[in-house]
Parts: C-alpha cells; sequence; structure tokens
C-alpha cells in the first residue's frame, strides 16, 4: 500500500483524564466516523465509567490503575505521576518503532512544571513525524496573569493546527500569542450527558430540594473566574425581591475559596443560599440541572465552558455574563439573559425577571432546545476535527472504506 493511501492513525491525546468527557464525547464521534483512533488517557476516577459507557477502550501506554481507585488527593497525584512516567516511557518506545500521523493533545498537565515530560513526548512524536493537532481550552491556565505565558507561546508555534471554540479566542491567539490566523480552525465547544436517561427523584435526595419553589443552579468547579461572588451579591436583591426561589450552589475547589463563599454568605446574611461543597455524579448532575427552573454563569473571563454546553444540551433557561465566546453562541434575550459581569445589578435584575415570568422562561428554554446540542453536534464536530487532521496530514484513506 502507498504511503498516501494507506489507512491514517490518530493519537488522542490526554494522559491523566484532565479534560475526559471532552475527551471522550469527542473520541465517540470520531470512531463513529471510522477514524482509525488511538484514545491515549487512563480512567477517569470520579467516573470510570466515563469512557467505557461511551464504547472507547483506554491505551494509556502501559498501565491504567490509579485512576480505577478513589484515592486521597497527594498519593493519587505521586501515584498518578509515577503512572504518567511509565506509560510515557512505554508510549514513546511504541512510536519509536511506528509513530500515528496525528498527535491530537487535548490537554499537557506537566507543562508547567519544571519537568514538562508530556511536553517532550510531543516535540519527541514530531521528530518522529507526527502532526500534532492542538485543543485549546484554556489559553493560559486561569488565575496566573501572564506568568506562563512564554510557554505556551511556544507550544501554540509548535502546533501544526490548532483547533479553537471560538472566534474571540482566534483573535486572542493572533493578537497575544502571533499564532497566523491560517494556522487555527474554529470547532464549536460539544454538549455533555444529553446522552443519559431521566434520573428518578431519589437522585436529588440529599440536596433537601422544596418542590414547591423555584430553583436557581450554579454547578462547576469553584474558582475566582466562575463569579460566584458577584452571584452571591447580586443574589441579595433577589432575596429582598423574590419570596419563594433557592440559589443552589455545588461543586468541589480550594478550601480557601469555599470558605470565603461561606464567609461572604453569612456576611450579606443571606437565607436561600444552598452549599454543596462536593464532587457529585454524572446522574446528580443531570438531574439537578433538569430541576432548576433557571442556570447562571456569571464567568468573569473564560475560554470556553463545558457547564454552559451542558445547560445547553439540557434546554434549559440561562443567565450568563456578556462575554465574547459566549455571545458567538447565543442571543440575548432570545435564547439567554446576558448582563454586565461587572454589575451585579445588571445580574440580579435578570434573575428577578425570569423568575417573575414563567412564559418568559419557558420561551428561552424552547429555543435553547431548538438548537438541538446532542449527538448530531458531536458529529458535526468529528468531521470538522478530521478537515484538521486531513490539513496537517493529506493522506486519502481517514474514512474506512
Amino acid at each position: 500500500m502507498s504511503e498516501d493511501t494507506r489507512r491514517p492513525t490518530v493519537f488522542m491525546m490526554d494522559l491523566w483524564a484532565t479534560v475526559p468527557y471532552y475527551t471522550a464525547y469527542l473520541s465517540k464521534a470520531l470512531l463513529k466516523k471510522h477514524v482509525n483512533l488511538m484514545v491515549g488517557s487512563i480512567s477517569y476516577y470520579l467516573d470510570p465509567g466515563c469512557f467505557s459507557n461511551r464504547g472507547i477502550m483506554l491505551d494509556p501506554g502501559l498501565m491504567d490503575v490509579v485512576g480505577k481507585f478513589r484515592l486521597p488527593r497527594l498519593p493519587r497525584r505521586v501515584l498518578k505521576l509515577l503512572e504518567s512516567l511509565l506509560n510515557l516511557a512505554a508510549l514513546a518506545v511504541r512510536f519509536l518503532i511506528s509513530s500515528p500521523d496525528v498527535v491530537h493533545v487535548q490537554f499537557l498537565p506537566m507543562l508547567t512544571s519544571r519537568l514538562p515530560l508530556d511536553l517532550w513526548f510531543v516535540q519527541f512524536c514530531r521528530r518522529r513525524g507526527s502532526k500534532i493537532v492542538l485543543t485549546v481550552h484554556d489559553l493560559l491556565p486561569h488565575n496566573t496573569g501572564e506568568s506562563h505565558k512564554q510557554i505556551f507561546h511556544d507550544l501554540y508555534q509548535m502546533a501544526d493546527r490548532i483547533i479553537c471554540h471560538s472566534e474571540s479566542i482566534r483573535e486572542r491567539l493572533a493578537v497575544e500569542f502571533s499564532v497566523k490566523g491560517e494556522k487555527v480552525a474554529v470547532i464549536p465547544h460539544g454538549p455533555f450527558f444529553y446522552d443519559l436517561p431521566a434520573t428518578d427523584e431519589q437522585t436529588l435526595q440529599s440536596f433537601e430540594l422544596d418542590p414547591r419553589k423555584m430553583l436557581v443552579l450554579w454547578q462547576g468547579i469553584v474558582s475566582p473566574y466562575k463569579g460566584i461572588d458577584l452571584l452571591l451579591e447580586a443574589w441579595r436583591n433577589v432575596e429582598a425581591t423574590v419570596e419563594n426561589v433557592d440559589l443552589l450552589i455545588v461543586g468541589t475547589g480550594p478550601t480557601e475559596l469555599l470558605d470565603q463563599i461561606r464567609e461572604q454568605i453569612r456576611s450579606l446574611k443571606l437565607r436561600r443560599v444552598r452549599l454543596h461543597p462536593r464532587f457529585i455524579s454524572t446522574e446528580e448532575l443531570v438531574a439537578l440541572y433538569r430541576a432548576a427552573d433557571i442556570v447562571v454563569y456569571p464567568y468573569g473571563a473564560i475560554t470556553t465552558s463545558g457547564a454552559l454546553a451542558t445547560g445547553l444540551a439540557l434546554g434549559k433557561t440561562i443567565v450568563a455574563s456578556d462575554l465574547p465566546v459566549f455571545r458567538e453562541l447565543l442571543t440575548d434575550r432570545e435564547n439567554v439573559f446576558f448582563f454586565d459581569p461587572q454589575r451585579p445589578v445588571e445580574l440580579a435584575d435578570a434573575l428577578v425577571q425570569l423568575l417573575e415570568d414563567a412564559l418568559l422562561r419557558e420561551r428561552l428554554a424552547e429555543n435553547v432546545r431548538k438548537m438541538n446540542f446532542g449527538e448530531e453536534s458531536w458529529l458535526s464536530i468529528a468531521d470538522k476535527t478530521i478537515e484538521c487532521y486531513k490539513f496537517v496530514q493529506p493522506l486519502r484513506l481517514w474514512y474506512k472504506n
């Protein structure tokens, strides 16, 4: 078989399962398109069925043990690092013999460490002839300023093709990192959890929700840029105006940030805020989204948002910060209520208006459902991703005959 007619191979690289759901849903869609795909990841320790439930076999290199157990944070990180070293070594030996045509990098968790072994592995693959496709989930690590800008600049220059999720991020790659526009493909972020079955009421028992009250939901990993402080400031006005509503904040995060949230709730004397600082299962997550009357995304800055994709996939009434990434996907007062993330009063006004107008909430939710943000979205994303592979490695048989 000639060089340009053999079936090309893709190595999907997320070795620590850092963005497991994105990797899983994209890989599932690519496999449906008959791409010759190896999924280089370990099991996701918080959801061991994340990949297997979607028909994906993992190929971490040598072993996949740590992710299959719930361990305390410190020993888990140490063991994961040791496991990663063994896996990288095994993959390097294999790829020395036969390297994949494309290495699609989802995340490099060691990139900003003193020993960026995963970056060195990608550079090794490039020297062996693999083309490098990189998905940008965050332009820079959150809450680090520009301390790692040079490292990411070099990474973006090294990649043969970059995938980002919005035109605004493409523009920032050009302006802030000198990446040529023709090197970047804009492919939307796909939805999560639309494929999970409806859950029963028992799933929500631990949250002690009052079915007589409306529910506003914030869910995610707690981080300063995600605007919980802004939301609580706005909630003071909501509580003063609307009686039968609760705010539920659900997600894990650093202890100091969770303590700050508790202190803000106390200082503002908020009575109808429930904080659940823990990881929730995918079943609980879907049940909470379905129970919520409004989901809110008060982010101060964002590159992309899997949480927003979940709200869209589940057809919810959405309130979100007026940010360029969101504006490319949503239209104010049509399928979202936007507000200025610098003005808590705008967020409060948006929540009050929606809580007092059930018809308006339903109209926005119905327009979200019309977007059909489900499996067809991922199949379209897979087609566009394959075009990126063809761009860097123009072999013929990207689809199985």
